[in-house]
């Protein structure tokens, strides 16, 4: 069960075991959907119209980048970023679950509201999101510096890139993004978990059957969660992509037009009137999919290795 369960006492983890276990859960997930999120990340960026019709920019469709990416920097760049990608995920991961496992607590312990209502979930899932996003925000936008680039690379390794903005950019380059970052994350973290929470409730609680379809049904509630919730706050993870890129611009000349955006109002009032509103969603046909995986199975893995530390903790 995800969250502080006082009716079951026999899941609830210590803090160190529920950073384990969303640890590996990011970890596992990261190295599932990194071709998506580094395609998704190139979409965000393009200036140019994503139109298979018009055909303006470098990319204009899933397949046709991934054809494109493959023919021209090979099947490693599919995980372009893949260190500090992990290193995000796994701390995140931990930072995210064993905040989440804490407030759930708390809120049982402090109020008269439940643990495992959905409304908490929402509260605790954003504060916890956020708690993690302040905490690994140089790592994101480390990782997102190393999928924008192309060939040749202007970051040799993870030291290379991170000595080379600090010099170049300071310390606050990589907190670039962090407030649209902050005002995204909190509705979709927040959305992940109560949808994952009502979901769980209508297909799970009910159900009495084997638990490999239980496992199913887990996977299936996280994946619909990550979708809808994505779905509403996509526009913010856009803006948050243009402004970490900031300084960066002789790395994305070969991929077509670049912007130097002022900071989250100018970018916001750019786009829409350089690109028009449905700029604000390009990628999200990637950013979902991504979303369905990503969401389903750090929920599924996360319950997996919660089980698991559980049952060992048990057996002590």
């Amino acid at each position: 069960m995800v969250g502080y369960d006082p009716d079951d006492q026999r899941k609830v983890l210590p803090p160190e075991k529920a950073a384990l276990a969303g640890s590996l859960s990011g970890m596992v997930t990261r190295a599932m959907i990194s071709p998506l999120d580094v395609i998704k990340i190139r979409f965000q960026l393009q200036i140019e119209k994503l139109s298979s019709q018009s055909k303006q920019g470098k990319y204009w469709g899933l397949r046709q980048a991934s054809r494109r990416i493959l023919s021209e920097e090979g099947a490693t760049a599919f995980w372009k970023g893949h260190v500090p990608a992990q290193l995000l995920s796994i701390c995140y991961g931990a930072v995210q679950f064993t905040s989440f496992e804490l407030l759930t607590e708390l809120v049982h312990k402090s109020t008269s509201y439940h643990s495992q209502m959905p409304a908490v979930h929402f509260v605790c899932g954003g504060l916890s999101a956020c708690c993690a996003t302040v905490a690994c925000q140089p790592l994101d936008t480390l990782r997102t510096r190393f999928a924008a680039q192309g060939e040749p690379r202007v970051y040799r390794s993870l030291r290379h890139a991170t000595v080379t903005m600090y010099r170049k950019e300071g310390v606050l380059t990589f907190y670039r993004g962090l407030v649209p970052t902050l005002v995204a994350i909190f509705p979709y973290a927040g959305l992940q978990f109560f949808f994952y929470n009502i979901l769980k409730d209508v297909l799970l609680v009910q159900s009495k059957e084997a638990n490999s379809t239980g496992s199913f049904r887990k996977l299936l509630c996280g994946s619909c969660a990550g979708v809808i919730s994505k779905t509403i706050t996509y526009p913010f993870d856009l803006i948050k992509k243009r402004l970490q890129v900031g300084g960066f611009e002789e790395a994305r000349a070969p991929f077509g037009q670049v912007r130097s955006y002022q900071g989250f109002t100018d970018c916001v009032v750019r786009i829409a009137r350089e690109e028009g509103p449905r700029a604000f969603f390009k990628g999200l046909s990637p950013s979902l999919v991504k979303a369905a995986l990503s969401t389903g199975f750090t929920f599924f893995w996360y319950e997996l290795f919660c089980g698991l530390l559980s049952n060992r903790n048990g057996k002590q």
